[in-house]
């Protein structure tokens, strides 16, 4: 793949994976299961990725974490706050109607392609 092509396609990616992580916050994931949800999916994403991520999600109000020390080892659980269900409906539904119109363009490429 061209360096052009990665750099398009890790922008591309971008936006998604916030999308990706957000869906899967409605309930409360430490790092590691919510890693787990998103491969499962077909979702790969780094932890060196998602960790700034969250953190940048919290920051911003959409997230909130707390510790969890029942377990032998202490885990950091995330999800979605108010704002955050709030927002994350609404990018749903933005997501949806971008890719239906994209879609539609694609498609028509295809048409073309075969024509």
């Amino acid at each position: 793949m061209s360096t052009l092509l990665n750099s398009l396609t890790t922008e591309l990616r971008r936006g998604t994976l916030t999308l990706a992580v957000l869906s899967q916050l409605r309930t409360p994931q430490y790092g590691y299961s919510l890693v787990q949800l998103l491969e499962d999916s077909g979702i790969n994403i780094d932890q060196s990725t998602l960790y700034p991520l969250l953190r940048r999600l919290e920051k911003q109000e959409l997230v909130t974490s707390s510790w969890d020390h029942t377990e032998s080892r202490p885990r950091k659980y995330y999800v979605l706050s108010e704002l955050g269900m709030e927002t994350f409906l609404q990018l749903r539904e933005e997501w949806i109607k971008n890719s239906k119109q994209l879609y539609g363009l694609l498609k028509g490429d295809e048409e073309d392609e075969f024509n």
